[in-house]
C-alpha cells in the first residue's frame, strides 16, 4: 500500500515499516524553535518537570521576534529568561532581532527536508515549503522535548491539493491559499496534513511555497507539505539524499480528500474581516477606503513579496492619509532589499520601513490601529484584536493587491 508525504517522515522516524492515519506514535526531533513569547513558560515548566539538562543544545534554536523591541515592561523579563536559559544549559543558536522565527528557521539552514520538527507558534506549519513535519506546539509540549528529545504523535490523514498549470498575472500564491481556505473552511483541515502537488506548484519559488504552508493553519491544518524538488535542494545548499528524492505522495496512497485546481482560474481574493475563510474577489469589494497598508509578516515578507509591492509602487506615491508600513521577514532580506533598491522604491512611494520582526501582525507594535479604521494586510489572520482594537477591520490579500490598494486608498485590484 502506497503512503502520503507525511507518513513516509513518520515512518523513517520511527522505525516503522508502515504506520497509518490515527497510530499514536513517539517521534524523536530533530529540531525546535522557542520563541520569546513563550520563553519563560517553558523555562518554568522545564524547571517543574524536573529536567536538569536539555537533551540537545544544538538541536534549540531561540528567537526573539514578536517582543522586538521591547513595547511593554514586562518584555524585558522575556529577554531576561531566554539569555539565563541559554547560558545555564548552552544553547548557541539565538537570534535577537534577526528576522521572524519562520523565516529564520529555513533561510538559516535549521530545517531539511524530511525533518521532524516543532516549535512554540501556530505558523510552525511554515517548514513544510521544503519537506518537512513540522507543527506547532505549547509550552508544556516544548519543556518535554527539551528534557526528552521526543514527543507523541497521532499520524493525521492527509488531504491532497493538486493545482495545475501557471498562475496568471498579479495572482500570487496568497490567493491562491486563500482560495483554498475559503474552499475548506476554517476547521475543514483540522488535524490533516495538506499535501500540495502539481505542475502549478513546481512552478512556485521556495518563498511562495513557504506562504501556502505558512497559512495552512488557517484552516486547522496539523501540518504541510510540498515535494523537495531542485529547487529546495537549492535553498536548503544541500544534495538531496534517496529518502528525500522520494518525498512525494504515492499513487496508491489512501487520501481523506482530494481537490484539484487549475491555475490560470485563480484570481486575486481578499480574507474579510473577521474571518480567514471569508474569502471574496477582490473585484467584488473595489471601492472600500481604508486607512493603511501592512506588507510583511512570516507569511508574505520576502524579498519576492517586497518586490511584487515594489513593481507595482514604482513611480507612485501611497494615497494621503494612508499608511504605508513594510516589514521585511529577515536581516538577510532587509539588506537584500536594499541592496537592489526595492526598499528605495517602497521609501519613495511613502512607506515606512521597519526593522524585521513581528510587532504589528501581533499587535503588539509598530503600527497598531484603533475603532473604526480599516487595514489591507498581507499577514496570515485578521481576528478580531488582532492588529488593534476589536473594531478594527483586517482585509487579509497577497503583497500586489496590497500595494495596489496603497496607491488608490481603496480597495482595488492590481
Amino acid at each position: 500500500m502506497g503512503q502520503t508525504i507525511i507518513e513516509k517522515i513518520i515512518s523513517r522516524n520511527t522505525g516503522s515499516f508502515q504506520v497509518k492515519p490515527g497510530d499514536i506514535v513517539t517521534l524523536s526531533v530533530d529540531r525546535v524553535m522557542v520563541d520569546d513569547i513563550m520563553i519563560p513558560f517553558i523555562v518554568d515548566k522545564f524547571r517543574e518537570m524536573g529536567f536538569t539538562k536539555v537533551w540537545d543544545p544544538d538541536k534549540v534554536v531561540m528567537i526573539y521576534d514578536h517582543l522586538v523591541p521591547a513595547s511593554q515592561l514586562d518584555d524585558i523579563r522575556h529577554y531576561k529568561a531566554g539569555d539565563e536559559f541559554a547560558r545555564e544549559y548552552g544553547i548557541k543558536h539565538v537570534h535577537r532581532s534577526d528576522g521572524i522565527c519562520h523565516q529564520l528557521m529555513t533561510e538559516a539552514g535549521y530545517v531539511k527536508p524530511g525533518d521532524v520538527v516543532f516549535g512554540t507558534d501556530s505558523h510552525t506549519t511554515t517548514y513544510g515549503c521544503v519537506g518537512a513535519f513540522s507543527t506547532g506546539i505549547g509550552y508544556t509540549e516544548m519543556a518535554a522535548i527539551l528534557g526528552t528529545g521526543s514527543l507523541w504523535v497521532k499520524v493525521p490523514e492527509t488531504i491532497k491539493i493538486i493545482i495545475e498549470g501557471t498562475l496568471p498575472e498579479n495572482v500570487m500564491s496568497k490567493d491562491v491559499i486563500l482560495k483554498i481556505i475559503g474552499d475548506l473552511g476554517a476547521d475543514g483541515a483540522t488535524y490533516k496534513a495538506l499535501e500540495f502537488a502539481g505542475s502549478g506548484v513546481e512552478h512556485m519559488s521556495i518563498s511562495s511555497r513557504m506562504t501556502m504552508a505558512n497559512m495552512a493553519i488557517e484552516a486547522g491544518a496539523k501540518c504541510a507539505l510540498f515535494t523537495p524538488d531542485e529547487k529546495t535542494a537549492r535553498y536548503c545548499e544541500i544534495e538531496l539524499d534517496e529518502f528525500q528524492k522520494q518525498l512525494k505522495g504515492d499513487e496508491d496512497g489512501i487520501y481523506y480528500k482530494v481537490l484539484t485546481y487549475r491555475g490560470d482560474e485563480f484570481v486575486p481574493v481578499m480574507a474579510c474581516p473577521s474571518q480567514v475563510d471569508k474569502i471574496r474577489d477582490v473585484k467584488s469589494l473595489e471601492g472600500i477606503s481604508i486607512d493603511q497598508v501592512f506588507i510583511g509578516s512570516c507569511t508574505n515578507g520576502r524579498l519576492e513579496d517586497l518586490a511584487a509591492a515594489a513593481k507595482i509602487l514604482e513611480g507612485k506615491k501611497a494615497a494621503p492619509f494612508v499608511k504605508l508600513i513594510v516589514t521585511p521577514a529577515s536581516r538577510k532580506v532587509y539588506e537584500e532589499a536594499a541592496a537592489c533598491g526595492i526598499l528605495k522604491t517602497l521609501i519613495q512611494a511613502g512607506a515606512v520601513v521597519t526593522h524585521p520582526g513581528c510587532g504589528l501582525c501581533c499587535g503588539r507594535t509598530g503600527g497598531i490601529l484603533c475603532d473604526g479604521e480599516r487595514v489591507v494586510a498581507t499577514n496570515n489572520r485578521n481576528f478580531l484584536g488582532r492588529m488593534g482594537t476589536s473594531k478594527v477591520e483586517i482585509y487579509l490579500a497577497s503583497p500586489a493587491v496590497a500595494a495596489a490598494c496603497a496607491v488608490a486608498g481603496k480597495i482595488v485590484s492590481p
